[in-house]
C-alpha cells in the first residue's frame, strides 16, 4: 500500500491593529509552502487520466464521472454503525476513522472519487477556536465573532495542527490508487457566517450587517478565514487529493452587489492559493444563479450549479467552464421512472458545457436509499 505524503511548511501570523487603530491583517499574515512528494498522485500519475480529472480540465471521457456531496456519511447504515458514540468532529479528527468514512461509498456506489470526510468548521478548531457539533442543529460556536476585539482574538492555525488531515488523505488516497481524492473547505462567506451568527442561520442577517457596519473587521475576518481554508486545502492536496472544492452553502443570501464587493475577493484568495499544487479545483455555491458568471471570476476551473438553474442555461453564463451538477436531491426519493427521466435530462443540459461532473444540486439527504445512488452511478455511466 502506498502513501502519498509530502513536507508542508505553513506559518500564520495572527490579525493585529495598526498605528491608527483600525483592525487590518498582518502584513504576510499567511506565508504558506507546500511541495508535493514524488509518490502523490498527480506527480506519479495515478489519477491524471481519471475521468473526474480528465472532465475537469475539459475532456469528456468515456464516461462522466460521476460523485455526489455528502456522499460519505448519513445515508449510509456502515457509517451509522462506525459512528456510534463518537462525536462529529472527534471522527473528523481520527485519522483511521475519517478514511474508512472517506472510502465507503466508494465502494458501495462505484463512485469515480472520494470526498474528505470532515467539516467545514474543522479550521477553525485546529487554531484552538471553541466550536462543537450540535445534533439536528449544526455547528456552534463558543463564542460568536461580532466585534473587532473578536476578530483580533483569532487565533494563529500553526502546520502542525494539521497533521491529522495529512494523514487521513493520504491513507484514502493509498487505498484507492487511481481514484482520485477529493478535498475540500468552506468558503470565506459560509465560514464567516456561521462564527458572527454563532451558528447555523436561515438568512446570515448579523454576518450581512457587519459587512456593511465594519468593513475594516469584516475584511479582517474574511481573510483570516480564507487564509485557514487555504491551510485545510493545502494540507489535502500534500496528503494525496487530486481534486479541491470550495464550498459556499450561504451565498445565497447576498445579492451581486454584496457578493462582488466583499465575498469574491477572499474566494479568489484561496483558489489562487491552492493553483501552483496542480489539483483541478471546483467552486460549488448555493443559490449563485444571480451572479455565476462572478462565481466564476473566483477562479476554478468546474463551476457547481445547484438544482435550480438548468446546466445549458449555467453553460452560456460561465461559457468555458466544465460544469458540475445538478441532479434535484428531491427526486431521489421519487419513483425510479421519474428520477431517470431528471438525470436523463440533466445529462442532455450538461452536454451544453465543455465537459461535465455529474452530481447532486446539493449534498445527499440523511434518509436517502443507498440503493438509489448506487443505481444512479450505473445510470450515468452506462449513458451515451
Amino acid at each position: 500500500m502506498r502513501s502519498s505524503t509530502s513536507k508542508s511548511v505553513v506559518r500564520w501570523e495572527a490579525v493585529t491593529q495598526n498605528s491608527t487603530g483600525s483592525i487590518v491583517p498582518a502584513e504576510g499574515s499567511y506565508a504558506g509552502v507546500v511541495t508535493l512528494a514524488p509518490d502523490h498522485p498527480l506527480r506519479d500519475g495515478r489519477t491524471v487520466d481519471a475521468p473526474l480529472l480528465r472532465a475537469a480540465r475539459g475532456d469528456r471521457p468515456a464516461h462522466r464521472p460521476v460523485w455526489f456531496m455528502r456522499q460519505a456519511g448519513r445515508s449510509l447504515p456502515e457509517y451509522r454503525e462506525l459512528r456510534r458514540n463518537v462525536a462529529m468532529l472527534d471522527a473528523c479528527l481520527d485519522p483511521a476513522l475519517a478514511a474508512e468514512i472517506t472510502l465507503q461509498p466508494v465502494r458501495r456506489h462505484g463512485v469515480d472519487a472520494a470526498v474528505f470526510f470532515s467539516d467545514i468548521v474543522v479550521p477553525p478548531l485546529l487554531a484552538g477556536v471553541g466550536v462543537r457539533i450540535v445534533e439536528g442543529r449544526g455547528p456552534v460556536f463558543d463564542r460568536p465573532v461580532r466585534t473587532r476585539d473578536d476578530v483580533r482574538a483569532l487565533p494563529p492555525l500553526h502546520a502542525d495542527a494539521l497533521q491529522p488531515i495529512r494523514e487521513t488523505v493520504g491513507i484514502v488516497a493509498a487505498e484507492l490508487g487511481d481514484v482520485p481524492v477529493i478535498g475540500f473547505g468552506g468558503a470565506p462567506f459560509t465560514l464567516a457566517s456561521y462564527l458572527v451568527e454563532g451558528g447555523p442561520s436561515k438568512d446570515q442577517q448579523r454576518a450581512r450587517a457587519m459587512m456593511h457596519a465594519d468593513p475594516e473587521a469584516w475584511s479582517a475576518l474574511m481573510t483570516w478565514c480564507a487564509d485557514v481554508t487555504t491551510a485545510f486545502l493545502q494540507s489535502q492536496i500534500a496528503g494525496g487529493a487530486s481534486v479541491v472544492q470550495l464550498f459556499d452553502s450561504w451565498a445565497g443570501s447576498l445579492s451581486r452587489a454584496d457578493y462582488e464587493r466583499s465575498v469574491l475577493p477572499f474566494s479568489q484568495r484561496i483558489l489562487t492559493a491552492v493553483e501552483p499544487l496542480g489539483a483541478p479545483r471546483i467552486h460549488f455555491g448555493l443559490g449563485t444563479a444571480g451572479f455565476l458568471d462572478l462565481v466564476a471570476d473566483a477562479g476554478a476551473e468546474v463551476i457547481g450549479v445547484d438544482w435550480r438553474l438548468p446546466l445549458d442555461e449555467a453553460a452560456r453564463l460561465v461559457p468555458g467552464h466544465p460544469l458540475q451538477g445538478n441532479i434535484d436531491t428531491a427526486l431521489l426519493a421519487a419513483p425510479r421512472e421519474v428520477l431517470h427521466a431528471h438525470v436523463a435530462d440533466v445529462l442532455r443540459r450538461g452536454d451544453a458545457a465543455p465537459a461535465h461532473i455529474v452530481n447532486l444540486g446539493h449534498g445527499v439527504p440523511p434518509d436517502t436509499d443507498p440503493g438509489v445512488l448506487t443505481d444512479l452511478v450505473e445510470v450515468v455511466h452506462a449513458a451515451e
